[in-house]
């Protein structure tokens, strides 16, 4: 009997056509809602997940899961704790997004320091010389604080300094000198918030991260600073964030993800002129939708075929 995977929400082709070759029969969901996963894994053997919850009523409901391989980088959406008591693999795709997303992070260092978002509304709305009292700021020798030195956190101060002559500040609780790079300066929360010219964070979402990010680290920054969170917007407290933004307690911010997606329609950030806004897009190119698509297939590959997988997030009990 052939292997079944289902798949909730779509997935570049190649990762599906890389199951297929393998024999293993593909499940489209009916949907990504936790009711229709907990419907359509009644059959399965393994879960190829996107954004969908993957509970532990979800878990509980796959008779015969193995394996829930999640397509990206974060498991935030997976119950990691019930998946490990069911004897079930839960794994990423920890490099499928690195290089994707720091270049879209270098974009946004970019945007911010040129203003080059508010320049386009400007001159659309036929102010061609709104720019004469808006200028913005040159990036060789400025302060880039990057909140989380992980794979994408490491990318981007490599791209930064290397790139654009950035001095790199990093703050990561596993950061030592024997795993930093020698162009990183390593220093404490307190500080990099205080010195940085530009913060990009690069936080997992971790119980312990929710909203660590607030009034008390916007106040400790200079005021022509600018915030850049491409990682997840729960780590921000966001009411604190429009606050520092609305009084000017920091020059501006560009922001690919919220505490609620998507935002509501009455969200001051999406219509304030120092802000930047995108739609949790940084990993959405062609190349790496199929990246992490491929990736989390061939994780299953690897469980389906009874050997372990490359990147567990969990440990399951029995394996």
């Amino acid at each position: 009997m052939s292997h079944k995977v289902l798949i909730p929400q779509a997935v570049a082709k190649e990762g599906v056509e890389l199951l297929k070759s393998y024999g293993f029969e593909i499940k489209h969901g009916s949907g990504a809602s936790e009711e229709d996963l907990i419907k359509d894994v009644a059959d399965c053997d393994a879960i190829l997940l996107r954004t969908a919850p993957c509970t532990e009523a979800v878990l509980k409901a796959g008779k015969n899961l193995k394996i829930v391989a999640r397509h990206g980088a974060g498991y935030n959406n997976v119950d990691l704790e019930a998946a490990a008591k069911l004897g079930i693999w839960a794994t990423n795709a920890p490099d499928s997004t690195t290089n994707t997303v720091a270049e879209f992070v270098l974009g946004a260092i970019l945007a911010v320091s040129k203003r080059i978002f508010l320049m386009n509304k400007k001159i659309k709305e036929g102010d061609f010389f709104f720019k004469n009292n808006h200028k913005g700021m040159d990036l060789t020798g400025k302060k880039l604080g990057v909140v989380g030195f992980g794979r994408i956190g490491r990318k981007v101060a490599y791209k930064a300094f290397y790139g654009l002559g950035m001095e790199i500040l990093a703050y990561d609780p596993f950061l030592t000198k024997e795993n930093c790079p020698d162009y990183v300066t390593i220093c404490d929360w307190e500080t990099i918030f205080k010195e940085s010219d530009i913060i990009s964070l690069h936080m997992p979402l971790i119980k312990e991260n929710i909203g660590c990010v607030g009034k008390k680290e916007f106040t400790n920054m200079k005021k022509s600073a600018h915030f850049i969170n491409c990682a997840r917007g729960e780590v921000v407290n966001e009411k604190e964030l429009i606050e520092a933004l609305k009084t000017e307690e920091i020059a501006g911010a560009f922001l690919d993800v919220f505490e609620q997606e998507p935002p509501s329609e009455d969200n001051p950030l999406l219509s304030m002129d120092n802000v930047i806004v995108t739609p949790h897009m940084a990993s959405n190119t062609e190349e790496c939708m199929i990246l992490m698509a491929v990736q989390a297939a061939s994780e299953i590959v690897k469980v389906l075929s009874n050997e372990k997988p490359c990147w567990p997030v969990n440990n399951p009990v029995g394996k």
